[in-house]
């Protein structure tokens, strides 16, 4: 029989160092499947301990359960360790036998390294050898693995699990204001103080315009003082602080320190007034304390500060909210349909939110007077919402306004989303008023806007119309019309409060307007009303029902107002026979732009929608205008004819000076030589004059038919220039009598004309070419100013530039006073640009004049005339 015997044969040092680090582990893993276990319950006490204290219980229980709660939890925690004492560390034969277990390892692999045959043998031996190795190659991959304790089976209800779900709540409400330390369990509480139970939670709001995030102050870092301009926090301006105070205990005050405030600011809870917070201080005090209160504290940053609360601080550095900035874009122009055309720039860092014209009459209203209707309302069309920066061109029609046709201030105002508001520089003008061409239309409107202004002189207005009711057979030849003017008195009178003089006042207008224009001007109103009533849907964002049925309100305004228009064309042949090309709108244009209006209104682009409605506005104005003006041409037909006789009339005086001034020159040429053949041409409009006083011809090289007359025949040309100055004279005469059949009384500038002609005329005829020049220029100028004064009257009868009827003067004239070519009137343009050729030209002539007076060489009369073409005398 064999007999084995341990520790008897040496085994090699890196095969004893594995083995033995193997059975180590082993030892380790045994060690672990004990203690697990039975640690169970201490590690269950342990974080139920932990949880206590983080959810506070420790912090709020009475002394003796404080004590209480702490001794049993040692009491337990050490009991349960009792386990812990059997424990049997396992040897090298258990882990051998667990390695062998573990890893499926046959003929006790492990074991057998130690063990020796009983007998001896060579042969023996040398097999026994030969085992060993074999089964040490096996031991080379041995796995230890993890333990396994085998929980399950001690703890078959799944106990353990309740104490971890305790702990993982406990710890996260341990991050609240109202949740414990751990170092309160070993802090016994005082019995005779109060700890107060708070939370607070601060943040900031932007405004909604600046689209900015809220701001979170609670949980991040206070600043320690004002100065820490790195830790600041920057918001925008008028942003609200909010700040929540949650649960009972003393009162917290929340102070916010302006930069350079002597005093902090006490912000108030939500409920109370601000000069209501002194005395909710002193009660909170004497309140019970309510763990559920929850006092808010709002409070709006204007300005750079610190807040303080609960011993937090932050700082605030403010970004400026920039007031808006507004502009006219030109100045302020009437239509000739009486519309007001306001073009504007404006900015905002953030936003416009409105934007609109202030309108207030210039003229100091009398005493005690009363108007009945307040200052006109003007809103600017922004190009889309809160825009930051605006340019567009708005138009108005305030023509039915009592202040149209009086002298107003117009400021433009913007204001932001925050209320603040930028005003532009005023603008003084006539508020433009319709034109009534029927003086008994004009006549009612006048009876309207005498007691609109001022409710007192409604007797004057009754007069008035009383006056026009004694001439009815010769002022109204329509019965109808009489009819509705004696309706009109018996309102006024019996008017006794403002709304029925308001009912007065509208019945006058729409009386004024049926006698104008009949069903076109009542066509025309409800067209603006359904256009005005659209913009504003669009303005406030109305649902796509109201659009819809606004949209349909237009059509059929618009749709009327065509019929009324054709049945007015067809009334009157003439305008039927000769529209204006440049003024034509086809139906199927207005239809394919209300087409797009309800397309862009339905898709969402309201903003797209209101600026296409306002081009369709600016459409139908110059619509209106044309008519206007075709109408109104007809009736100055005779004034047109004055005016192109007074043009006609300084083109003649100014060809006549020119020829007089050539005569003139060539006869003192002649004269101061002593030589019958030399002269000198001062031929200006398109020609220099020669450098040399011996240069014979024009500087083409061609002739010149003065070079070929005697001074005697010079002198005899300038006498026969008196018959056309003359009748140059002659023709200011009956121009005279024509303006002043007209309504128009001729001013001191045709009065002085005529003298200079006459003066002209003498010298003429006595060959004197200098002071005939001199006069004749003189009198081109006073025939300028007379023009001027003209033009000054018409427009004060409702006439004049824009308003069909060629313009003269300054305006109308190029800078060496030619009128310039115009090919009609223009819709509401009174400045017209010149060409680039005009300009050029109209540079290199005064070039050239500037460069003769430089000429120490030139004549005296002709440096006078240069001297007065330049305005210099």
């Amino acid at each position: 029989m064999t007999q084995f015997r341990q520790d008897e044969t040496p085994q090699p040092k890196s095969f004893a160092r594995t083995l033995a680090l193997k059975r180590c582990v082993a030892r380790a893993v045994l060690t672990a499947e004990q203690v697990l276990p039975r640690a169970l319950v201490p590690a269950s006490i342990s974080l139920l301990f932990l949880s206590t204290a983080w959810l506070g219980l420790f912090r709020i229980a009475p002394l003796w359960l404080h004590v209480a709660l702490l001794l049993g939890f040692l009491v337990a925690f050490i009991a349960s360790l009792a386990p812990l004492t059997r424990l049997r560390l396992p040897g090298n034969v258990d882990a051998d036998r667990m390695l062998e277990e573990r890893n499926d390892l046959p003929h006790q692999a492990i074991r057998v390294q130690d063990d020796m045959p009983a007998t001896g043998g060579a042969f023996g031996e040398a097999l026994w050898r030969e085992h060993q190795t074999r089964m040490a190659g096996m031991i080379r991959a041995l796995d230890t693995g993890l333990p396994r304790p085998d929980i399950a089976r001690h703890d078959p209800f799944a106990l353990r699990a309740l104490p971890v779900l305790i702990a993982c709540v406990a710890f996260a409400y341990s991050y609240s204001n109202r949740a414990g330390l751990l170092s309160d369990a070993f802090h016994l509480p005082q019995a005779t103080s109060e700890v107060a139970d708070i939370r607070v939670d601060a943040w900031v709001t932007p405004p909604a315009y600046t689209g900015r995030a809220p701001v979170f102050l609670t949980g991040r870092q206070g600043v320690a003082s004002p100065a820490d301009e790195a830790a600041a926090i920057t918001v925008p301006q008028f942003s609200d602080l909010t700040v929540r105070v949650t649960g009972a205990g003393t009162e917290e005050t929340v102070r916010y320190s302006e930069d350079g405030a002597a005093e902090p600011i006490i912000i108030p809870t939500a409920s109370e007034k601000p000069d209501e917070k002194v005395a909710a201080a002193e009660s909170a005090a004497q309140k019970a304390p309510d763990s559920n209160a929850v006092r808010n504290h709002l409070y709006k940053i204007v300005k750079d500060g610190e807040l303080s609360v609960g011993g937090q601080k932050w700082t605030f550095k403010i970004t400026p909210d920039s007031v808006p900035q507004i502009a006219f874009d030109g100045l302020p122009k009437p239509t000739p349909n009486a519309s007001l055309d306001i073009t504007f720039l404006a900015s905002d860092d953030y936003g416009i939110a409105q934007a609109w014209a202030e309108i207030k009459p210039l003229d100091e209203p009398v005493k005690d007077a009363r108007t009945l209707y307040p200052l006109p309302e003007y809103r600017l069309d922004l190009p889309r919402r809160n825009a930051r920066e605006a340019k567009g061109t708005t138009s108005r029609n305030l023509s039915e306004h009592p202040l149209a046709g009086k002298r107003v201030r117009i400021t433009l105002v913007a204001r932001d989303a925050a209320g603040q508001e930028g005003r532009s520089v005023p603008q003084d003008m006539i508020l433009p008023a319709r034109q009534f061409f029927n003086p008994l239309a004009g006549s009612v409107a006048e009876q309207r806007q005498v007691f609109a202004l001022n409710a007192n002189d409604l007797p004057r207005a009754i007069d008035l119309n009383d006056a026009i009711a004694s001439f009815a057979e010769e002022a109204i030849p329509n019965l109808t019309h009489f009819l509705l003017l004696k309706s009109a008195r018996s309102r006024m009178a019996l008017a006794h409060n403002d709304d029925m003089l308001r009912d007065a006042a509208k019945h006058l207008w729409e009386i004024a307007l049926g006698i104008e224009d009949g069903d076109l001007s009542l066509a025309d109103r409800r067209l603006r009303d359904a256009q005005q009533a659209l913009s504003d849907a669009l303005e406030r964002n109305a649902p796509d029902e109201e659009i819809a049925k606004l949209m349909k309100e237009l059509r059929e305004a618009m749709q009327e107002y065509m019929q009324a228009l054709a049945k007015e064309a067809a009334k009157n042949p003439r305008m039927a026979a000769n529209p204006d090309q440049n003024n034509v709108l086809r139906q199927q244009d207005l239809e394919k732009m209300m087409n797009q209006i309800e397309n862009l209104a339905r898709s969402g682009a309201r903003d797209q929608a209101r600026q296409m409605l306002s081009e369709l506005q600016r459409m139908m104005n110059n619509l209106q205008a044309g008519r206007g003006q075709q109408q109104q041409g007809e009736q100055n037909s005779a004034m047109r004819q004055q005016m192109d006789k007074l043009g006609q009339l300084m083109q003649e005086q100014q060809r006549l000076m020119d020829e007089t001034f050539k005569l003139d020159q060539a006869q003192r040429d002649r004269m101061q030589r002593g030589d019958p053949l030399q002269g000198e041409d001062n031929e200006l409009y398109g020609q220099e004059m020669p450098q040399d006083p011996g240069q014979r011809g024009d500087e083409n090289g061609e002739p010149n038919p003065l070079d070929d007359m005697t001074a005697e025949q010079l002198k005899e040309a300038l006498k026969q220039l008196k018959q056309q100055q003359d009748a140059l004279g002659k023709q200011l005469g009956e121009l005279q009598k024509g303006l002043e059949s007209l309504g128009i009384k001729p001013g001191k500038g045709f009065g002085d004309a005529k003298r200079e002609m006459d003066g002209a005329s003498g010298s003429l005829g006595k060959g004197q070419g200098e002071p005939a020049v001199g006069s004749q220029g003189r009198a081109l100028q006073a025939l300028r100013e007379g023009a001027q004064d003209m033009m000054n009257q018409m427009q004060a009868q409702g006439q004049g530039p824009g308003q069909g009827v060629p313009q003269y003067g300054q305006n109308g004239r190029d800078p060496l006073g030619r009128r310039q070519q115009n090919a009609g009137p223009d819709f509401g343009d009174q400045v017209k640009v010149p060409d680039e050729i005009d300009t050029q030209r109209a540079r290199e002539i005064l070039d050239e004049i500037r460069r003769r007076l430089g000429n120490t060489l030139s004549p005296e009369a002709e440096r006078q005339y240069l001297e007065r073409l330049l305005d210099m005398r």
